[in-house]
Parts: structure tokens; C-alpha cells; sequence
């Protein structure tokens, strides 16, 4: 008999040993997901940014590099409307997390965010060339300056033919093209290169900059423009002009788009707009920023960007690092 309660006992002792090591694993394992949760390490949900078709390789990088290498349980979905049909998607409610823009935000646009409620941040990520594409057998105007290229767009211009800007150029119609009025780069060109003045009517203007890509290819008397990244993308279907400023012909590159370098007339900063409402209701939006960021001059030479200053880099992440 006291051997059959020496041996309930036993048992009793063992199974609550048993439970007690369950639940500290159980634990355990419960603090450090909890833990993980709380420094951010995982994370799920998505991220919608739309905008400029010219930042939109650099953004399609980043995002493939975070949704692979940092956050595998979040999607982040990159589009390309443009840059001003891509704010009308952002200055609304429950609209998307980010906007591209190859120019800065537009003082109507900021007067809607303000209505709406909605605390927009500005982020320059990279620095653009504005390049001038001509088809591979053209091989006379591979060098202009900026008031020639000027005058092929604007309305005002005598110039129809290449033999109007050099007699010894062929006396042939020249066929201008561009992105359409819902790109940043339509209204910096018209803003800062075309001064406001009106574009020729007869410029084709395009959505898609890979229509703008195959037009110029196919034609020998086309010339077009756009962001660097895409005529880097695609060389060996065009060349670039290279501009004289009046220091010589300068071809736009990585080591000459500046603010303050060689190719500075045609350089625009490009930049990604956040909602920082977004950003702190949801852990994934603010965490791909800082991502953006910590990552933005790694890859902007890849995709056909010069880098921004380390300074303003910084500056961005102890903003966003504070929300």
C-alpha cells in the first residue's frame, strides 16, 4: 500500500515537472515573438505607392530588394500613373502611402493634403539628368546646345527641319516627342527648360516611356526626352545628346548630373512623398521608409540616378525614426 502511494507520488512529481517545462517554453517562446513584434522585425500588411514613371525603376527596386531580403510578409505594390495623376491617388482618403514625384509637391496639392488632414513628408531620393534621345543613325546632332533643343519644342520656334538649326544638317522634318501632362518630367521641362513659353502642337506626346523608347528607335528623325535611368536602360537602342552649356558638350552620366556639376541646367532633384498619417498608424509603411532611405544612393546609380548628399540622407531618417 505505501508502495502504491510512493509510486502515485512519483508520477504525479514527474508530470508536474513536465507541465512546468511546457509552459516556460510556452513562454518563452511568446516573450520572444512578442518581442520580435514589438521591435518590428516582423512585420505584414502592404504598401501602395503610384506616381512618376520616371522614379518608378528606382522605387521597383527597392521594393523587390525589401519584400525579399527584409520583409517577406509584406507586399509592397509600386505603380506609374505619373506623377500628377499619381497625387490625385495620394491626396485622397485611404489613398496610397506614397507618391512619386520628378517634381516638388504643387502649392493646390498642398492646400488639398492640408484639407484632407493628411501630414505629407517630402523625400528627395535621388538626383535626375534630363536626357535628349536621338535614333542610332542620326549622326549631325549629337552635339546641341540648350537653345537649339529649345527651339525644336516651342511653339514660336521657325525650326521644323534639322537644316533650320545647321545648314549642313539633312532638310528633313525633325519629329519631337515627350511624356504627356501627367508626368513631373512634362512640367519640368515646360517650367524650367521651356520657361513656361507654349509647346508646338505638333510635339507627340506619350504616356508610356517605353513608347517614347521605341518611337525614337524606329525613327531617325525623332528626338525625344525624359529621365536619365531610362536612357541608360536602353542605349543600345538610342544616344544621348550631349549639351553645351558654354563650357564645351557635356553627355549626361552619373559623375556629371549634379545641382552644382557640369550638367546642373538639366538636373532636377526626384523625390517620394509619404503620408505620415499612414506611416504611424501602420508599422510596414513606416518601416519601408526608413528602408528607402538607409538604402536610396546603394541603388539610385543602378537605376540610373546620381546620389543625394549623405547629410540629407540622415536628416531623413531621424525625421521618419521619430514618428
Amino acid at each position: 500500500m505505501k508502495f502504491n502511494k510512493y509510486l502515485l507520488f512519483m508520477i504525479m512529481a514527474a508530470f508536474a515537472i513536465v507541465l512546468a517545462a511546457c509552459g516556460k517554453d510556452g513562454d518563452s517562446a511568446e516573450s520572444d515573438k512578442n518581442k520580435a513584434s514589438a521591435q518590428g522585425s516582423e512585420l505584414e500588411g502592404s504598401v501602395a505607392i503610384d506616381g512618376s514613371g520616371t522614379v518608378y525603376p528606382l522605387m521597383a527596386r527597392l521594393a523587390e530588394e525589401y519584400m525579399v531580403n527584409e520583409q517577406e510578409n509584406v507586399s509592397v505594390e509600386v505603380s506609374r500613373a505619373g506623377t500628377s495623376a499619381g497625387f490625385k491617388k495620394f491626396l485622397v482618403e485611404n489613398g496610397t502611402d506614397f507618391n512619386d514625384a520628378s517634381r516638388q509637391i504643387k502649392d493646390e496639392e498642398a492646400t488639398e493634403a492640408d484639407k484632407l488632414g493628411i501630414e505629407v513628408k517630402e523625400l528627395k531620393v535621388a538626383l535626375d539628368g534630363l536626357t535628349f534621345v536621338i535614333n542610332k543613325e542620326n549622326d549631325w546632332a549629337t552635339e546641341m546646345t540648350p537653345e537649339e533643343l529649345v527651339s525644336i519644342f516651342l511653339a514660336d520656334s521657325t525650326v521644323e527641319k534639322w537644316s533650320d538649326i545647321n545648314p549642313d544638317w539633312p532638310d528633313e522634318k525633325i519629329n519631337a516627342m515627350g511624356p504627356n501632362e501627367n508626368h513631373g518630367t512634362y512640367e519640368f521641362f515646360y517650367e524650367s527648360i521651356l520657361d513656361k513659353q507654349d509647346m508646338d502642337s505638333s510635339v507627340n506626346l506619350q504616356q508610356e516611356y517605353s513608347t517614347l523608347v521605341n518611337l525614337v528607335s524606329e525613327d531617325k528623325n525623332g528626338i525625344a526626352f525624359f529621365g536619365f535611368g531610362y536612357y541608360v536602360n536602353n542605349q543600345d537602342k538610342m544616344n544621348a545628346v550631349a549639351v553645351d552649356f558654354g563650357n564645351g558638350p557635356v553627355e549626361p552620366a552619373l559623375d556629371t548630373i549634379a545641382e552644382d556639376g557640369a550638367y546642373a541646367d538639366f538636373t532636377r532633384p526626384v523625390f517620394t512623398y509619404l503620408n505620415v498619417n499612414h506611416a504611424k498608424d501602420k508599422p510596414q509603411v513606416k518601416d519601408f521608409a526608413i528602408y528607402v532611405m538607409n538604402n536610396i544612393n546603394e541603388f539610385a546609380g543602378e537605376t540610373g540616378f546620381a546620389p543625394i548628399p549623405e547629410s540629407e540622407v540622415k536628416e531623413n531618417i531621424s525625421f521618419l525614426e521619430g514618428l
